[in-house]
């Protein structure tokens, strides 16, 4: 899946001219905490959010810190924060570096994005202009529809699942140096064997659970510090 098919294809957009009061008022009546911010030609120059509104003077919340506090500050952000609780332009408010992605970005790269950046939603640029924006929920969204959608299962029988169980343990190295003995039985796999932890052992249980045709799961493994030889 690429973001072209998950995203939000409805972008709500602000002029990078526009007012704290036409931002605030459009966040309120649309129900939305953050905006790709553009330019006269429709490019993205940013984005802003409800964080950026915060600290503001109108209402009494721009940062204050003891004397002390304000005498180390340096000059750079002292004037970064009074240009954040004063300034009236969402271009001199906004966030101008913005994590952005491609139509044919794959989803596996937005998830990894999304997780290591520490953000909710990342903007879907096409020639620079924004077209969508695929957040967390976006994406599972569509981790519902395939789990939904999933076709039933396809093995033929235990042997078929005991196949296509060992085949996705192969080469996994949390499997252990020895594999687990599996067994099938009117499609509830057996796992027997050592584990070296409940995480190992957790993982072999999601492992079996995700093969076609499984009915069941029943763990009969042993975890012991070191894994026996012989």
């Amino acid at each position: 899946m690429r973001a072209l098919d998950v995203m939000t294809d409805e972008v709500i957009t602000i002029d990078v001219n526009a007012t704290v009061a036409q931002v605030a008022k459009l966040f309120i009546d649309r129900g939305i905490s953050a905006a790709p911010v553009i330019d006269g030609s429709g490019k993205m120059v940013g984005i802003i959010s409800e964080g950026d509104l915060l600290r503001r003077a109108e209402i009494g919340t721009e940062r204050r810190r003891s004397s002390w506090l304000e005498f180390i500050a340096s000059n750079q952000n002292l004037a970064a924060e009074y240009v954040k609780s004063h300034a009236q332009k969402v271009g001199d408010l906004m966030t101008a570096e913005v994590i952005s992605v491609e139509e044919s970005t794959p989803i596996s790269e937005i998830a990894e994005l999304l997780e290591s950046r520490h953000i909710k939603r990342v903007p879907v640029l096409r020639k620079g202009k924004p077209v969508g924006i695929v957040s967390r929920a976006n994406l599972i969204q569509a981790l519902a529809t395939v789990i939904d959608t999933r076709k039933p299962a396809t093995a033929d029988g235990d042997n078929s699942i005991r196949t296509l169980l060992l085949a996705e343990l192969r080469g996994k190295r949390w499997a252990g140096a020895n594999s687990p003995n599996v067994v099938v039985q009117n499609g509830v796999v057996h796992l027997w064997g050592y584990v070296l932890s409940e995480q190992e052992r957790r993982a072999l249980r999601v492992a079996a659970e995700n093969v076609p045709g499984v009915k069941a799961v029943e763990d009969h493994t042993i975890e012991t510090a070191l894994m026996p030889i012989g």
